[in-house]
């Protein structure tokens, strides 16, 4: 039977996570800064969501654990992903909703539309309505999600529990997804897009945005036991920001970080009232 991890030092089990999430990191940016997929008809970057797949199939047994041992159980499914789509209507209906009163108090006739694009709180790439643009998108976020929960919310989540408490360790698999997603600002700062200052703001944006997201999902697995709300949530999110676009006589997406900002601060919320509630719950039981 297999008994998962043995718990080792703070020092060793760091050395560990960043072991395995640098080099991860570094197909991330070669395929971002050079490759460039999310540039093609695939608008996602592919190759390195596969490199951490290959990774994950090989550091698990390594240290003696599995997919189910990381999140990925079979009982509790149905319950995790209804929860993890939930959250992603509930907060993108208002955080939509809100969007488009604020561009219609601008004076703004705004309306929803459908078409895939790359995710980017700047420079799209338009994909269209097509077929293949959809499968491809829904392809492309199946295997992004899959990717990035099982290495962050899965596998570093669960090693690091071995010598830090769950919330610490939660603080650290948020801090390095929030560093994960830094590589798209270095591109538009590198192409002349944006000037160092606010490459800054806009790197620390992303690190805040993309934390907040990965601190609510670690709390998803410690409410529900298993990792799929937050893949279900995960998805959802991607297929609705790369699809469902707010369009005015004026751009596309103009306040789009509006949108991003309070779905996640209200998905955060909605987690933190649950498991605060939870708690209770289990408080009253023992006693």
């Amino acid at each position: 039977m297999n008994q998962g991890m043995m718990p080792i030092s703070r020092k060793k089990t760091l050395a560990i996570v960043l072991a395995v999430f640098l080099p991860c990191t570094v197909v991330k940016d070669i395929e971002f800064l050079v490759i460039k997929t999310d540039q093609t008809i695939l608008a996602e970057n592919i190759i390195c969501k596969l490199f951490i797949l290959a990774v994950l199939l090989i550091v698990l047994p390594r240290f003696g654990l599995n997919w189910k041992e990381i999140g990925f159980r079979k009982s509790g499914i149905l319950r995790s992903a209804g929860l993890g789509l939930l959250l992603g209507v509930s907060t993108f209906f208002l955080s939509y909703l809100t969007e488009y009163l604020v561009l219609s108090a601008m004076g703004k006739a705004a309306n929803i539309q459908f078409f895939i694009t790359n995710f980017a709180l700047k420079d799209q790439n338009i994909g269209g309505a097509s077929l293949a643009a959809v499968v491809i998108c829904i392809m492309g976020n199946i295997v992004n999600v899959w990717a990035e929960e099982g290495l962050f919310r899965g596998l570093l989540f669960r090693m690091t529990k071995t010598a830090f408490t769950e919330r610490q360790s939660n603080l650290i698999q948020s801090l390095l997804f929030g560093l994960w997603h830094i590589v798209t600002v270095i591109v538009w700062l590198l192409d002349g897009s944006i000037g160092i200052p606010m490459a800054c703001v806009m790197a620390v944006g992303y690190v805040l945005l993309a934390g907040v997201l990965a601190y609510e999902w670690g709390l998803c697995i410690s409410l529900t036991g298993t990792i799929w709300a937050g893949v279900f949530e995960h998805f959802f999110n991607n297929f609705i920001t790369n699809s469902l676009h707010m369009v005015t006589d004026t751009g596309i997406d103009e306040m789009q970080i509006l949108r991003i900002v309070l779905s996640n601060v209200l998905s955060l919320a909605f987690v933190l009232i649950l498991s605060k509630h939870a708690k209770r719950h289990d408080r009253m039981t023992a006693s």
